[in-house]
């Protein structure tokens, strides 16, 4: 299973760097490769039956492994056909249900979004004709070879297939939305389209089982159902997140540096905390910026570190004590908006930045936690 994400944590081994792309293996990897040798182990050993039990648990395990080689040449084709276009690639990693590529930023156009998504499904379908065509014209020794062929092209016939489907997070909900994206020429609209469609493919997963039985007369075994809520799980959490991403995105047009600042005084290092905020006070700032002799914005003051001075030492204690050096990338432009804004934070993670006009002149102070309110109750 796979599908396009925002940065994870950073659990799990390190197991290379293909095309320039980290990729880990996540500890949750080792409970599926237990879990497939254990079924498939029996399987192999009646498929196979000049192999002792241990061999035939060794097969599956083989199997289990190459299972996983091709879940990441799937998310290798995201990957690398999403760098080609220009688009960063922070890792991949194979986990429980799968692989996640974690692409950075979002294809810039419908087509690339299409392209991007449809990369994986086409890499497993075609690792399925390869193997379908080596185990019909190539391999007939009923052996190992054999068998993990015949198993491999057929998991990845079911992988391709599967993440065709029409619903976020799968890479067909991803198609779906790029669709949607070109028609409306609204990326959100693609994506509440494909992540309902996420939702619906969730809830056909368990009702489909469920009607099968009983249109059959058949009771519902319970066991049966597992494996179908934990996939239908995974989609409808992933459908969720990608609503919630959607609004998201609909009120980053919203941010606006200018709005959002604080008005900014300048204050010398060894003015005192108190008289720093008079000043602020009778000039209605909301932030105070730090200066040197020559009028150079050199720290910005702690809204957080003025806060947990009680009132009865800010008389004693120079306001230069609480504040943060500016870092050069701490400083943007106090015209910057929506996107360009977010992604302009993002490179520079801090609490405060100080907002300049054009010609560097102080316009106030940006403060994250108000760019955070923006986003809110979503």
């Amino acid at each position: 299973m796979s599908e396009q994400s925002p940065r994870q944590g950073s659990s799990g081994i390190r197991m290379g760097k293909p095309f320039g792309i980290p990729v880990y293996v996540s500890w949750t990897w080792f409970l599926v490769a237990a879990f497939i040798t254990v079924m498939f182990g029996p399987q192999m050993r009646q498929m196979l039956p000049h192999l002792d039990d241990f061999a035939a648990y060794g097969v599956a395990f083989l199997f289990a492994v190459l299972l996983y080689v091709s879940v990441l040449l799937h998310e290798l084709a995201h990957s690398v056909l999403a760098k080609a276009y220009g688009l960063p690639v922070r890792r991949i990693t194979l986990y429980l249900l799968g692989g996640v590529s974690e692409i950075e930023k979002e294809p810039p156009t419908p087509g690339k979004e299409f392209m991007v998504a449809a990369a994986g499904p086409a890499l497993s379908l075609g690792l399925a004709g390869l193997g379908l065509a080596a185990d019909v014209y190539l391999i007939d020794d009923g052996g190992i070879l054999e068998v993990l062929t015949w198993q491999l092209w057929v998991a990845n016939l079911i992988v391709g297939v599967f993440n065709l489907l029409p619903g976020l997070p799968l890479d067909g909900g991803r198609m779906l939305r790029a669709g949607v994206w070109k028609i409306t020429r609204n990326p959100g609209s693609g994506t509440v389209v494909a992540a309902w469609g996420g939702r619906v493919l969730a809830a056909l997963l368990v009702i489909f089982p469920i009607a099968s039985a009983f249109s059959s007369g058949q009771d519902v075994d319970p066991t049966s159902l597992v494996w179908p809520l934990v996939l239908a799980s995974f989609i409808w959490m992933g459908a969720g997140q990608s609503l919630r991403a959607a609004k998201i995105r609909a009120r980053i047009p919203q941010v606006n540096a200018r709005a959002l600042a604080r008005r900014a005084i300048p204050v010398t290092a060894e003015t005192p905390l108190s008289e720093a905020l008079r000043q602020a006070a009778e000039q209605h700032a909301g932030a105070l910026v730090v200066v040197d002799h020559e009028g150079r914005p050199v720290a910005i003051v702690s809204e957080a570190a003025v806060q947990a001075t009680p009132e009865h030492r800010r008389p004693w204690v120079n306001t230069g004590s609480l504040a943060k050096t500016i870092e050069p990338r701490m400083v943007l432009d106090a015209g910057l908006s929506g996107e360009p804004l977010i992604e302009a934070m993002r490179e520079a993670p801090g609490s405060e930045y100080l907002l300049v006009e054009p010609g560097g002149e102080i316009y106030g102070v940006l403060s994250t936690a108000d760019v955070n309110r923006v986003f809110i109750g979503v």
